[in-house]
């Protein structure tokens, strides 16, 4: 996984770089943040069955460990390692190329960042104070959490976000503030 990880980030950097050579280099950054994320990655494994060949404990098995995203995309990783290893840098980027490259026209298509990049850049272009996120509740078993999460600016309100894990709670919960603001309550906030 480790390993595989910095092949990845190489070959997709050295793919984007040759594909998009006029793009400046946060463009690049950005889509290949998009193509590399735990997100992506984790599709990538969906749609190879990667889960299905897992070999799990007990626990992770009752856990919903086939489906867990960050366990899908760590696995991707470490088959682009292992792949690295026993046939070679150009078995990698034929991997990447058919798996991960492909997803360039959709990643490139919509924001390149997410929304909490895109909150904390606007917040700041608006000399506020970073925002914070706060756990309101936490409900479920260990595999079947669910999290809101709050997201404020100045000590007030601007958004609330529900999700499986606190990551995807937050980006919810800064969406909504982005909403928010899109629509001009952010002064009511």
């Amino acid at each position: 996984e480790f390993l595989g990880d910095a092949v990845l980030e190489f070959i997709v950097s050295k793919e984007l770089y040759e594909k998009f050579p006029k793009k400046e280099e946060g463009y690049l950054t950005a889509l290949r943040a998009n193509l590399v994320n735990t997100d992506n990655l984790s599709s990538v494994a969906q749609r190879l069955g990667v889960g299905e060949s897992l070999l799990l404990s007990k626990g992770e098995e009752e856990g919903g460990g086939r489906e867990n995203p960050s366990l899908l995309a760590d696995t991707v990783e470490a088959i682009i390692g292992a792949l690295f290893l026993d046939k070679g840098v150009e078995v990698v980027e034929e991997f990447i190329r058919q798996n991960i490259m492909v997803e360039i026209p959709e990643k490139a298509s919509g924001p390149l960042k997410d929304p909490k990049s895109l909150l904390q850049e606007y917040v700041q272009s608006k000399s506020l104070p970073t925002p914070r996120y706060k756990v309101i509740s936490e409900e479920g078993p260990d595999h079947e959490k669910q999290f809101v999460i709050e997201v404020g600016v100045s000590g007030k309100s601007w958004g609330k976000g529900l999700g499986k894990s606190k990551a995807l709670a937050e980006q919810e919960a800064a969406q909504k503030a982005l909403d928010m603001v899109q629509s001009g309550d952010a002064n009511n906030a």
